[in-house]
């Protein structure tokens, strides 16, 4: 197929979800798109369709090797996909009895979490980082703030102390671009967590990195490495992504705002709202076809890619209405995906959104945008949609007393 719509049309947009519905006139709710030129897959937009991809390992894999345009040589190996679409050691590029031998240490890292001391480190880094910033009347609510606490918290389950973060992100931020420069910096993440399984060979700690050097179900030093790219690429940017929505929403939309500053809308319905209408994974690759098939009136053939459209699934008038108080508690969004590849890691996710937007809502005061809502730009990807930047205005705490 020729002049089908890029993927980045749909992160990109001021209005994501006006090029959602120009896909879904033209082509139904699964629709063929471009990932890069001359690469097509499939976009799967709608919620029952897309649950009916992610629960069916029998007929749609995670395991590129599956991917036809991959396997044949058609995507370059260079490409900017690579970091994002090619095979890799850890639970979310597999199926069945592999990726639930691959799952396992996250599952078991993660249970073994102490959610109190977490929060207790997540609360004081955010009064700190505030503390920064706040006899300056100003700042950048991303790079100050939404992109430092993910990093630092989920750094610090590995052992990765504050010195490197700004390495990794630079590092994550490429890999989820999908530019020329993502293999390179995927690289780079590699060389920085080989460096840190080789000290914890030496010195053992009490953290994430030893438990995986440790952890039975992982049988080589790749698949430990890759399997801490997942926690860390996965856990920063979703979470960095959520957060940073959250405080936009906050500074643009007067009514979110005012439902929550005024206490009519809980912390934790405020995030889920965010996860309804811009989550952090705005579009999920990728499932790779096994048999020629038919989804949604689309004729799907063997080793096709197909992309799940949660952003556009979260506004399918199935499962969501347009009324905000009807929707108080209505968490049947796919921001989390679903099936056996559904993300482990709400909890802590939640964890660290919610007190990152609590500290900020509870601190910084008259805090105003300081660009017009219209020129917040976004991070490029096809994948997410975090803002780049929310430079803001408050009132220092000097001139409040």
């Amino acid at each position: 197929m020729t002049g089908l719509t890029p993927l980045t049309a749909t992160t990109g947009a001021a209005d994501p979800q006006a090029v959602y519905r120009d896909l879904q006139e033209r082509w139904g709710v699964v629709a063929p798109v471009e990932l890069e030129p001359g690469i097509p897959a499939w976009l799967v937009m709608g919620h029952h369709e897309i649950c009916q991809v992610v629960r069916n390992e029998q007929l749609f894999s995670r395991d590129p090797n599956n991917w036809r345009l991959f396997s044949e040589g058609i995507v370059s190996p260079d490409s900017g996909l690579g970091p994002m679409m090619f095979p890799r050691d850890n639970a979310y590029f597999s199926d069945g009895d592999k990726h639930r031998r691959l799952r396992g240490p996250l599952d078991d890292g993660l249970e073994s979490l102490d959610e109190h001391r977490m929060a207790r480190f997540i609360r004081a880094m955010c009064v700190d980082l505030i503390r920064e910033v706040e006899h300056q009347g100003s700042a950048d609510l991303v790079t100050d703030y939404a992109a430092v606490v993910p990093m630092l918290t989920v750094a610090g389950f590995f052992g990765i102390g504050p010195e490197q973060g700004h390495e990794l992100r630079a590092a994550l931020m490429a890999l989820f671009s999908s530019a020329e420069d993502s293999q390179a910096e995927a690289y780079n993440l590699e060389r920085i967590l080989t460096g840190v399984m080789n000290a914890r060979r030496k010195m053992p700690a009490d953290d994430l990195t030893t438990a995986f050097l440790r952890h039975p179900n992982l049988r080589d030093d790749f698949e430990i490495q890759q399997s801490i790219v997942l926690m860390i690429s996965s856990g920063y940017e979703s979470t960095t992504t959520w957060i940073a929505q959250t405080l936009r929403l906050m500074l643009t939309d007067p009514r979110f705002a005012g439902r929550l500053r005024g206490g009519r809308l809980g912390i934790d319905d405020a995030l889920d709202e965010v996860l309804w209408r811009d989550p952090p994974m705005a579009n999920m690759p990728a499932r790779y076809a096994l048999v020629d098939c038919e989804l949604g009136g689309a004729h799907i053939q063997r080793g096709d890619a197909l992309v799940m459209g949660f952003h556009a699934a979260n506004n399918d008038p199935r499962v969501h209405t347009d009324d905000p108080w009807l929707e108080v508690g209505n968490r049947s969004h796919l921001s989390w995906s679903a099936g056996p590849h559904a993300c482990p890691a709400q909890r802590p996710g939640r964890m660290i959104t919610r007190i990152a937007v609590d500290t900020a809502l509870h601190r910084l005061h008259d805090v105003t945008l300081a660009i017009p809502a219209g020129e917040i730009e976004l991070l490029p990807s096809p994948w997410t949609r975090c803002p780049a930047s929310l430079p803001v205005r408050f009132t220092p705490p000097v001139q409040r007393s």
